[in-house]
């Protein structure tokens, strides 16, 4: 038979998901594994929030929408936009898609040309290497190393760029390290952007879980040239606890929407109308869980970092946003851990998760082979049992 499509035989499975079904596989087996891998909230989603949906379907709200959202909900998402980012789009620049992923994808597939560079830096979430690919775009992959508070410099992005770059993708706050830029580091990295002409993708899924009361800037908070180059990537997932209900949106330039659209009319069209209004109630309602979250979330932080720097040969930064925390291991390779000899992180994962039953995500598929990805979107008592094994385990 014929080959199948290259692009499509080259793309890899996503860590983050293989290591979530192992963990649930393992849970269903009886086994008391405890879950630091997937990226979602532990909470239920707030109440009002599902009465709403219960209303769209008693009202009959089952059909189909327009591909790119429905004008409720993409104007509610143009003023949450503007009451907490202070940015001003209109309903018509933003599109609605099944998931901040889906709409990563779209806008990758709205920009890049086969051939076409986009700067990447690492450590970087999994999805955005493989869609630059399936887009027939080139990762160009930049180091912002810990010791930078992993934060890319202007410097290092002018360096990256060619003739061929179209595009920079940021995520703020960041996945895995919850790294927030500042109001200063995204202008310098703006005007780098602005003298090459190019494109940014800005990921602010997570950007009301920001700690210590520090402030969140968005890219397109920046107005002007840098507003018009911009697609902000979003959705409802992370601040609302609403992961299975894959509401993700956009917020770019008419121009580019328009073309999002129409992508989408030919792809998947709109997500389900249920959940659509279910956003439009958590855009629009009261707000109260968003705070609260964050404040768990934080008090969480706060207890995993402590546990982490107490333990010899392993350390971390505090994060300043998102709920992961980034487990540097690297006094760790070349050791032994329970028989098991630790060259990488892979290594580390998978002797952590069969000796100490603690699932936890690898992080070379992020860019950077020496560090473990942790989420504290768990438990406290899951943390506390986590830590423990975790203490234990290297001691062995």
């Amino acid at each position: 038979m014929k080959d199948i499509s290259r692009i499509a035989a080259a793309i890899r499975p996503s860590a983050t998901l293989k290591v979530d079904a192992l963990y649930k596989q393992m849970k269903d087996d009886g086994k008391k594994v405890i879950g630091f891998g997937a990226g979602e909230p532990d909470f239920d989603t707030p109440e009002n929030i599902c009465r709403a949906a219960e209303r769209a379907i008693r009202d009959g709200w089952t059909k189909y929408t327009q591909s790119s959202g429905m004008p409720v909900l993409r104007q509610a998402i143009a003023n949450r936009l503007l009451t907490d980012c202070g940015i001003n789009y209109t309903g018509s620049q933003i599109v609605v898609a099944s998931g901040a992923k889906h709409s990563i994808f779209i806008a990758l597939q709205t920009l890049i040309n086969p051939g076409d560079e986009v700067i990447l830096p690492a450590p970087y979430w999994v999805t955005y290497a493989e869609a630059i690919r399936m887009a027939g775009g080139i990762p160009v992959v930049i180091l912002a190393s810990e010791a930078y508070d992993f934060k890319i410099t202007p410097h290092q992005l002018e360096s990256a760029v060619s003739e061929k770059t179209k595009l920079l993708i940021i995520n703020n706050p960041c996945n895995p390290t919850g790294t927030v830029y500042n109001d200063d580091e995204i202008r310098k990295l703006a005007d780098v952007c602005i003298k090459h002409d190019l494109y940014i993708m800005s990921d602010e899924i997570y950007y009301q879980l920001v700690y210590d009361n520090r402030k969140f800037t968005s890219f397109a908070k920046l107005g002007g040239d840098i507003m018009e180059r911009t697609v902000i990537v979003n959705g409802v997932s992370k601040s609302y606890a609403m992961t299975g209900w894959r509401i993700g949106y956009t917020a770019s330039s008419k121009r580019l929407a328009d073309v999002m659209g129409n992508y989408l009319s030919h792809s998947t069209s709109a997500p389900s109308t249920v959940s659509q209004l279910a956003a439009v109630e958590a855009l629009q309602g009261p707000q109260g869980s968003v705070s609260s979250m964050r404040g768990i979330f934080q008090q969480r932080r706060d207890y995993i970092v402590e546990r982490i720097n107490a333990i010899e040969g392993v350390s971390c930064r505090k994060p300043e946003g998102a709920f992961y925390v980034m487990l540097n291991i690297e006094e760790l390779i070349g050791k032994t851990l329970c028989g098991k000899l630790i060259g990488d992180s892979d290594d580390f994962a998978l002797a952590f998760l069969e000796e100490a039953q603690v699932a936890a995500v690898s992080c070379t598929d992020f860019g950077c082979s020496n560090f473990i990805r942790l989420t504290y979107a768990t438990s406290m008592e899951s943390i506390k049992k986590g830590m423990d094994r975790l203490e234990r385990f290297v001691e062995s």
